[in-house]
């Protein structure tokens, strides 16, 4: 996150980023702006001292003070943080895929959607695995890849079909889906079951799972994926489902999502 202002009134990294979590939740159940009040009784804290947060953050340029005397983030937090969430997802999502693919022997990804195509941004690639060469920077049509269903695991229908608007669903796995309604299908079975699974869509013998990952506005970012050989993952999907899971909760914290504790 954004290096706290420099004045006594905002006293710590940690009471910044509370206030700014608070704020950003009640706006986005809200659509408008949060009271000072609003804000304390979220935190449980003294009106008060929520008020000289506020007040340091915005001189600083993080929120924006409203007539009404409310206050929502400005544009200049929104822009730092979504630097800030682009690093984290390349240097703790290594942390977290390195270990991932330690943990299951299989070569682990993160990906983010880019238009209708999925984006490979981290690998990890365990020494026994067969795959050649990287992914990093590769596109692949997300209505097919590995990362597609999670990536768009928020998106509604209609989203959905703007993303495929101009897809030709000829994917070269004999399982991939033929139509954005086949894909829609799948989506929801990933959601009732908690992750995605992708088997033959991308390319025949191919399996992967997968499952998104999100950041402090609790809006999906990218996807936590393993793949591998179809024969050799298939029997250890539930196993590598849960993993997938953790793994993506887990770098949804590193990115500012509250735990679930």
């Amino acid at each position: 996150m954004p290096h706290p202002p420099a004045t006594a009134n905002l006293s710590s990294m940690g009471r910044g980023f509370e206030v700014i979590a608070a704020l950003s939740e009640l706006a986005r159940s809200s659509g408008v702006g949060a009271s000072v009040t609003a804000v304390a009784e979220r935190l449980g804290r003294d009106r008060s001292q929520v008020s000289r947060t506020l007040a340091a953050l915005d001189r600083r340029g993080y929120v924006t003070r409203q007539p009404h005397r409310g206050y929502r983030l400005a544009w200049r937090w929104y822009a730092e943080a979504q630097e800030i969430t682009e690093l984290r997802l390349r240097t703790e999502g290594l942390t977290i895929l390195d270990e991932l693919a330690d943990e299951v022997g299989e070569s682990c990804f993160i990906g983010v959607l880019r238009g209708a195509d999925t984006v490979t941004i981290v690998e990890s690639v365990p020494p026994a695995s067969r795959m050649i060469g990287s992914w990093i920077g590769r596109a692949y049509p997300a209505d097919c890849s590995d990362a597609g269903q999670a990536v768009l695991w928020d998106a509604d229908d209609d989203e959905v079909r703007d993303v495929f608007a101009v897809a030709t669903f000829d994917g070269a796995g004999p399982r991939a889906p033929r139509s954005v309604d086949e894909f829609l299908a799948r989506l929801d079975s990933a959601r009732e079951r908690g992750f995605a699974i992708v088997d033959e869509e991308a390319e025949a013998g191919l399996y992967s799972v997968s499952a998104p990952v999100r950041d402090f506005r609790f809006e999906v970012v990218a996807a936590v994926q393993i793949v591998g050989e179809r024969a050799a993952l298939i029997d250890r999907t539930s196993e590598l489902g849960e993993r997938c899971r953790t793994a993506a909760g887990r770098l949804s914290s590193a990115l500012g999502v509250p735990s679930s504790d």
